[in-house]
């Protein structure tokens, strides 16, 4: 995969919300990206995992410009998005696409496929009418469709084939980068992997970088080759997604991968992950999952950890300092 050519590049992303409560309004900050360093080379996944409300939707769309960063850096293809101007984000927006969640809630209901998947190539380029028609059949031809489809409305299709659909759709341009925000999570289980392996063909076709949002930790060591593992804003451990399969680091890594389900006994000792997700309008004080942790430490409770290098993995654990 990949040439080593890097694609993304982000540094010390934060983003907070303002949220108000109550009659009288009180307000509290929720940090839902805090200080996220990470970089996606030419080829490769990034798989992004953790449980509801740990960030990772923010992360994805703020990398994409579609939620403003409050701070930090983000790179793609070398251009710095944040001295781009609006117009010149809309210019860029080519380079970088996404595919949503729910395949039928992000595709337009009083639309063809066939003008669902050229919209953007009738408005960024400029094509004739024939072209344009031949470059949406070989899209459709591309993600297992074919132009008897183009005539047809979203409703006519299935879950998977409506994903088909809109990853056609985010490939119109040719990105350098994609985002797939829980693109299989709708879908029934025996079109997940059809999907999935579209999306490896695709990429080694194409050469398209992907970051990879899910909580499904399973699905995420079947694409990606790298995997971070976000917890409450901040990216608590990251390697190679084998070796992070193999020997995770992080107690909450190693709790994840534990609550995988598997039809032989369990060989971990470590037990899934216990308690709730904290809110994160008031995450715990020191690493924020010390509550939930079986080695925590009273520096833990104290002060959070840097992020240190161990055998090639980074991750944010006193165990390791």
């Amino acid at each position: 995969m990949g040439n080593g050519n890097c694609v993304v590049q982000v540094r010390d992303i934060v983003k907070t919300f303002t949220m108000k409560k109550g009659a009288l309004g009180k307000k509290s900050i929720v940090k839902a990206v805090d200080r996220v360093s990470l970089s996606i080379v030419e080829g490769t996944t990034y798989g992004l995992v953790g449980e509801s409300g740990c960030g990772k939707t923010t992360l994805a769309r703020t990398l994409l410009r579609l939620i403003e960063p409050d701070s930090g850096e983000i790179d793609i293809l070398n251009t710095p998005l944040h001295i781009l101007s609006k117009d010149g984000l809309r210019r860029f927006r080519k380079n970088m696409q996404i595919v949503f969640q729910d395949p039928y809630g992000s595709l337009n209901p009083r639309m063809t496929v066939e003008k669902i998947v050229s919209e953007s190539l009738r408005i960024h380029q400029s094509f004739s009418k024939e072209e344009v028609k031949e470059k949406t059949y070989n899209l459709l031809q591309m993600v297992g469709l074919d132009a008897g489809h183009a005539s047809r409305y979203p409703h006519e299709f299935s879950g998977g084939q409506r994903q088909r659909i809109c990853i056609a759709r985010a490939l119109a341009l040719s990105p350098s980068f994609v985002v797939l925000d829980e693109p299989i999570s709708a879908l029934d289980v025996s079109i997940q992997g059809q999907i999935l392996n579209l999306l490896n063909d695709l990429q080694e076709t194409l050469g398209v970088a992907y970051l990879f949002v899910a909580h499904n930790l399973a699905v995420v060591k079947h694409i990606s080759t790298r995997v971070g593992v976000m917890y409450l804003g901040k990216i608590v451990e990251e390697n190679v997604s084998d070796k992070l399969y193999k020997k995770p680091l992080h107690p909450y890594t190693r709790s994840l991968i534990a609550s995988i389900p598997d039809i032989k006994p369990s060989k971990h000792s470590f037990s899934v992950v216990k308690g709730e997700i904290p809110s994160p309008e008031n995450p715990p004080k020191g690493c924020h999952f010390h509550p939930r942790c079986q080695y925590a430490m009273p520096v833990c409770s104290e002060a959070y950890p840097a992020t240190v290098t161990v055998h090639g993995a980074k991750v944010a654990c006193f165990l390791y300092h």
